[in-house]
């Protein structure tokens, strides 16, 4: 009989533990959602992430092959050393010969390939615009008391 208790016990930490994390994943879903991540149900029920749009003040593409510094620089999350990084790659390698190469630029990783990757080309010219010098920054400019 203390056996099958034991059994009992095991199977209820199972349930319990399953029920806490699919509610911690809807939870978690709930406020991807909420925070402007578009959510959309598979036919399976489980949630997948849907790509997002990029800002329009971002609209155009970089070439990793051609683009300056400053054109790369133009790009969210690129500052001066990882454009350095991009063009020391680049000479490294001759040229870019799939936009995922870019993955092989040290501080560049999935993450930020996932982001960048509408944003970024291997032919044509450079299109994308620079953004505000406020979204570059990162920062937003307040009023101070000398103003």
């Amino acid at each position: 009989m203390n056996m099958k208790k034991k059994k009992m016990g095991f199977g209820f930490v199972v349930l319990t533990t399953a029920l806490v994390l699919a509610q911690a994943a809807a939870a978690f879903a709930q406020g991807r959602a909420s925070r402007g991540v578009a959510v959309e149900r598979s036919s399976r029920g489980s949630a997948a992430q849907a790509p997002e749009a990029a800002p329009s003040e971002q609209r155009g593409t970089v070439n990793l092959n051609t683009a300056t510094a400053d054109e790369l620089q133009r790009l969210p999350g690129i500052g001066p050393s990882k454009a350095q990084a991009i063009l020391s790659t680049r000479q490294r390698m001759g040229r870019f010969a799939r936009v995922e190469d870019v993955l092989r630029v040290r501080g560049i990783g999935r993450a930020t390939l996932r982001r960048l990757h509408p944003m970024l080309s291997i032919e044509g010219p450079t299109t994308l615009s620079a953004p505000p010098a406020h979204a570059r920054s990162g920062r937003t400019r307040t009023a101070t008391a000398q103003e």
